[in-house]
């Protein structure tokens, strides 16, 4: 995980107001714990605190989040995973697209344009199927498979984690 990655997670999970997230890979641990400072409580005021990551990371190692982007109970982060993982077993041959990024989802380039696919819209190697907002940057998710939407798995305008599925898509 490059730097500018971990940076841009400190920044995620204090404007969003998580508690904590923790990334696990085969050489590495990171943990980003959010604490409100006392008698203030205001979300942009958090403290945020970065433990054990190693000087030598590779980059092909693919990580983990597990979060919520409100700030629930402690067992809340592991509830939104699950429905998603639920989907995806119950088409055998379904491909998912996934989140690259965390940020938020948009299914639409603009808010007065349509959407980009809708379900039983055939889809393209390369077509734009969402945007995702990250740091007030707008970046283009494009298929890598071809097929027909059978699924859309994310509400429009909410915050995803990184290799979320967003789509599920029956391959051509």
């Amino acid at each position: 995980m490059k730097l500018t990655e971990i940076q841009d997670l400190i920044k995620f999970v204090a404007r969003a107001g998580v508690t904590e997230v923790e990334i696990e890979q085969k050489d590495f641990k990171l943990t980003i714990k959010s604490e409100m400072p006392k008698g203030r409580g205001r979300k942009d005021d958090a403290v945020v605190q970065t433990i054990q990551v190693p000087a030598a990371v590779p980059q092909a190692v693919v990580p983990a989040v597990a979060a919520a982007p409100a700030a629930p109970p402690a067992p809340a982060p592991a509830a939104p995973a699950a429905p998603a993982a639920d989907d995806a077993s119950s088409g055998a041959n379904l491909i998912e697209i996934k989140s690259p990024m965390i940020g938020t989802f948009y299914r639409r380039p603009s808010p007065d344009k349509p959407v980009f696919f809708e379900v039983g819209d055939a889809v393209k190697v390369g077509d734009t199927v969402c945007v995702i907002e990250a740091m007030k940057l707008f970046n283009e998710i494009e298929s890598e498979v071809k097929g027909k939407i059978v699924k859309v798995l994310v509400d429009d305008n909410s915050p995803v984690e990184y290799d979320q599925p967003l789509f599920l898509v029956e391959p051509a």
